[in-house]
């Protein structure tokens, strides 16, 4: 296969507690095999979240942010993509940074809030596309999945990747799987889901069990691999011959 190898470590976050998920996220990172090139942490995956006025307390600047995930690309030599909970002022935003060893960065905030988060959070604006190992990626978070022009405006752009973080719930696992086949076919492109796992369990919040289940899917919609719901590593090379070959096959994105 030619192309880059992705990795998804995919793990339980500790909400408001960034020194803790900091600690998980070097770790992990440093854990991964010598050979990947894009590591990809979950949504909220550097802060946590809570869906009240104490998330504040657990946001981060997007200075801080990129310079932490800066530090863990470089002394691992891969590009990182991390959400965390983004503060901006008196504004929080749901926000996914890409960065590189190098420490060049691409900030996205989710645009499609969902439940409690539009009582805390302020929406994204733009969409964001980056260039990768992957060719031209666009970056989506968890909710994202459900809106279907999203889609289609990256395949406008003729997006080779869609890197999806995720904070999605058990009960609804089926349709986190479900969703990333169909984003990954409706614009013949690899996709990349990465998935919270374990329970948040933040003292006065309701706990809520998250689905794990990080996936690979190929231009066609199948599913190349895939976790389940435990704090394991996803590792896949992503061939960029099945992009070209779907995409004749189909006549379309040309």
């Amino acid at each position: 296969m030619t192309g880059p190898t992705v990795a998804v470590p995919q793990l339980s976050v500790s909400d408001l507690d960034v020194a803790q998920n900091e600690e998980t996220i070097r770790a992990r990172a440093a854990e991964l095999p010598d050979d990947v090139d894009i590591a990809l942490f979950p949504e909220y995956a550097l802060t946590g979240f809570v869906a009240d006025s104490r998330a504040y307390s657990g946001a981060v600047s997007r200075a801080h942010a990129t310079a932490f995930l800066t530090d863990v690309a470089a002394d691992n030599d891969f590009d990182v993509l991390s959400g965390f909970l983004e503060r901006d002022g008196g504004s929080l935003y749901n926000a996914a940074a890409y960065v590189r060893p190098d420490g060049s960065a691409s900030v996205y905030r989710k645009r499609n809030l969902w439940g409690g988060e539009s009582a805390v959070l302020e929406p994204g604006t733009e969409q964001v596309i980056v260039d990768t190992p992957a060719g031209k990626t666009g970056l989506l978070t968890c909710y994202d999945l459900n809106f279907v022009g999203d889609s289609a405006a990256m395949t406008d752009e003729r997006v080779d990747a869609l890197f999806v973080v995720g904070a999605w719930p058990a009960a609804h696992s089926e349709n986190w799987r479900l969703l990333c086949r169909a984003r990954a076919l409706d614009g013949v492109r690899w996709l990349v889901g990465a998935n919270r796992t374990g329970t948040g369990t933040l003292p006065g919040s309701q706990e809520k069990e998250y689905a794990g289940r990080s996936v690979v899917v190929r231009p066609d919609g199948a599913t190349a691999a895939a976790l389940n719901r435990g704090n394991r590593d996803l590792v896949w090379t992503l061939d960029r011959e099945q992009v070209t070959e779907q995409r004749g096959f189909i006549g379309s994105v040309e």
